[in-house]
C-alpha cells in the first residue's frame, strides 16, 4: 500500500499513528466515497498487533502526561484548537468527501465545533473545582485524578465532531487515548494525529488505528490496561463491548441509537413545527437524535401535513458539495440496502408513503414520510438512520406522552407547543437524556449528554465527562497529628 492519499486536494497518511509514529499494516481495507462511489484508498487495517501496540504506547506515556500541569495541558489542547482551525477548509472538504455531508455545514457548523470541543474543555479543566468541606473538624478535598488510557470508538455519521467530543475531555483529564475512528469515515482521525502532533502533543498521548470492527475492536476493549472506554453506535456493538469490558469492570460511556419522538400539539406554531419536522432529514437522516417519530395531535394532523409536505418538496438533494444542497448521501451500500428494506417491509405491512418511499441514483435515498404505521411495528420501533419519518396522531396529552415512550429507547424528545405549562408537565413525564422544547440541536458543551434505557449508559460534557474520564478521589485530613517542621 502506499503511505498517503490525496483526497480533495489534501494528502492524507492512510497508516497508524502509533507512538509518534506512522505505522503500517500487513493488510488494508479500501475506503470509498458516498458522493459517487469512488474508491478513496487503501486503508492500513489494524488487528490485535496494532491494537497492542497502541495502548502499549498510551500506557507509557501516561505517567508523563498525567503529571503534567493543568494549564500546560490546557495550552496544547488550546493549540490543537488552534490547528484545526488552520487546517478547517482542509478537513471539511476530506470529511465531506469521505462521509458525505454536507460541505457548507461542515465548513460553517461541524468544523468550528471541533475546535470549540477542544477549547471548551481545556478552559473547563481550569475551573475545574470542589470546595474543601469539613467533617467534625476533618477536612474532605475532592480531585479528579487522571484514569490511564482511554480507548475511545467512534462512529461514522459525524466522524471527527464526535471523536474530539471525546478525545478533548479524555486528553484535558491527564489521560492518553487510543482512538478508532469508524471504517466507513477514517481520514479525519488521521488528519486529527498530524494536527496534535504540531501542537506539541506528546508521542504516545493520542494513538489512531483503523481497521475493521471487531478485528480490532475486541482486542482494544478487552486489553487488561485500558482503564476507559466509550463509544458511540449501535446498540448490538455496545452489548459486545459491554461484555468484553466486563471481564476487567472497565468503566463504560455508552451513546446508542435512538427512536425519538417530535410531539406537536394543536397550541404549537405549525410553521415552527413543521420547520423542526424537516430539520430532522439533517445528514440524509443518519442523526442518533433526530426526532423520526412526528406525534401530531389529530386535530392539526391534515394541516401540519399538507404544509410538511410543501416545505419538504422544496429540499434539494444532490451532491454535498454544492452549496445549494440540503441532502446528501448515505454513507455506503449497505446502509442504503437497510434502509430500503426498512421502508419496502413498512409499505407490505400498510404503511402509506406520503412523500418517498424510494431509492434515488446512486447512495441517494428519497426523503420519506411514512403514515398509517402501528405503534408495536418495526418502522415506528427500530431505528432506520436514513431519511425516513413515520407519522402518527393522538387525541390527548397522555395519549402523546404514551405513544412517545412505548419504545425501548430515550436519546432525545422534541416538544413544539404554545403552553408553557404543557411543557413542562409533558417533558417532566418523557424518558430521554436531552429534551428540546420549541427547538431542536440546541447542544452546549457544560449540559450533561447521553440516552436512557438502550439509548446508552452514562453521561458526558462539563464535569460530566471529568467524572467519567478520571477517578475522583476524597482526601480527608485530620486536624491532628502534625509534627513541626519549621
Amino acid at each position: 500500500m502506499t503511505d498517503a492519499i490525496t483526497v480533495a486536494g489534501v494528502t492524507v497518511d492512510t497508516r497508524h499513528w502509533i507512538g509518534g509514529e506512522r505505522v503500517a499494516s500487513a493488510g488494508t481495507f479500501t475506503d470509498h466515497s458516498p458522493i459517487d462511489g469512488a474508491a478513496l484508498g487503501e486503508i492500513a487495517r489494524g488487528t490485535a498487533t496494532e491494537a497492542a501496540a497502541a495502548v502499549a504506547a498510551a500506557k507509557a506515556a501516561f505517567p508523563g502526561w498525567a503529571a503534567t500541569p493543568r494549564a500546560e495541558r490546557a495550552r496544547v489542547l488550546h493549540a490543537i484548537a488552534d490547528g484545526v482551525e488552520k487546517r478547517l477548509e482542509d478537513l471539511a472538504m476530506v470529511e465531506t468527501t469521505d462521509n458525505g455531508a454536507l460541505l457548507r455545514s461542515h465548513r460553517r457548523g461541524v468544523m468550528p465545533r471541533v475546535a470549540h470541543n477542544f477549547r471548551f474543555f481545556a478552559d473547563w479543566l481550569l475551573t475545574l473545582d470542589h470546595e474543601d468541606f469539613d467533617t467534625r473538624g476533618h477536612t474532605n478535598h475532592v480531585s479528579w485524578d487522571p484514569a490511564g488510557p482511554c480507548v475511545l470508538i467512534t462512529p461514522w455519521n459525524a466522524p471527527l465532531m464526535l471523536a474530539t467530543w471525546k478525545v478533548a475531555p479524555a486528553l484535558a483529564a491527564g489521560n492518553t487515548v487510543v482512538l478508532k475512528p469508524a471504517e466507513w469515515s477514517p481520514l479525519t482521525a488521521s488528519l486529527l494525529a498530524d494536527i496534535a502532533a504540531e501542537a506539541g502533543l506528546p508521542a504516545g498521548v493520542l494513538n489512531v488505528v483503523q481497521g475493521l470492527g471487531s478485528e480490532i475492536g475486541d482486542a482494544l476493549t478487552a486489553h487488561p490496561d485500558v482503564r476507559r472506554i466509550s463509544f458511540t453506535g449501535s446498540v448490538p456493538t455496545a452489548r459486545r463491548i459491554a461484555a468484553s469490558a466486563a471481564a476487567r469492570l472497565t468503566p463504560l460511556s455508552l451513546e446508542l441509537g435512538g427512536k425519538s419522538p417530535l410531539l406537536v400539539f394543536a397550541d404549537a406554531d405549525l410553521d415552527l413545527a413543521v420547520d423542526l419536522a424537516v430539520e430532522q432529514y439533517d445528514n440524509a437522516g443518519q442523526v442518533c437524535l433526530a426526532g423520526t417519530r412526528l406525534l401530531v395531535e389529530e386535530t392539526v394532523a391534515e394541516e401540519f401535513t399538507r404544509r410538511f409536505v410543501e416545505r419538504a418538496g422544496a429540499l434539494k438533494q444532490g451532491d454535498p458539495r454544492d452549496e445549494s444542497t440540503d441532502i446528501g448521501p448515505n454513507i455506503h451500500p449497505r446502509q442504503l440496502d437497510k434502509i430500503d428494506g426498512f421502508v419496502r417491509r413498512a409499505l407490505a405491512d400498510g404503511a402509506r408513503a406520503v412523500i418517498g418511499g424510494h431509492r434515488g441514483e446512486g447512495q441517494y435515498y428519497a426523503p420519506t414520510l411514512l403514515t398509517d404505521v402501528a405503534q408495536d411495528s418495526e418502522i415506528v420501533q427500530e431505528e432506520v438512520f436514513g431519511p425516513v419519518l413515520t407519522l402518527q396522531t393522538f387525541a390527548a396529552e397522555d395519549e402523546a406522552v404514551r405513544l412517545a415512550n412505548d419504545t425501548r429507547f430515550g436519546l432525545a424528545a422534541t416538544v413544539v407547543t404554545g403552553d408553557p405549562a404543557r411543557a413542562d408537565r409533558v417533558t417532566a413525564r418523557l424518558v430521554a437524556g436531552t429534551v428540546w422544547v420549541n427547538c431542536f440541536f440546541v447542544r452546549d458543551l457544560q449540559a450533561p449528554f447521553g440516552g436512557s434505557r438502550q439509548s446508552g449508559v452514562g453521561r458526558e460534557g462539563g464535569t460530566w465527562s471529568f467524572d467519567f474520564y478520571c477517578d475522583i478521589k476524597n482526601t480527608v485530613t485530620a486536624p491532628k497529628g502534625w509534627r513541626d517542621h519549621g
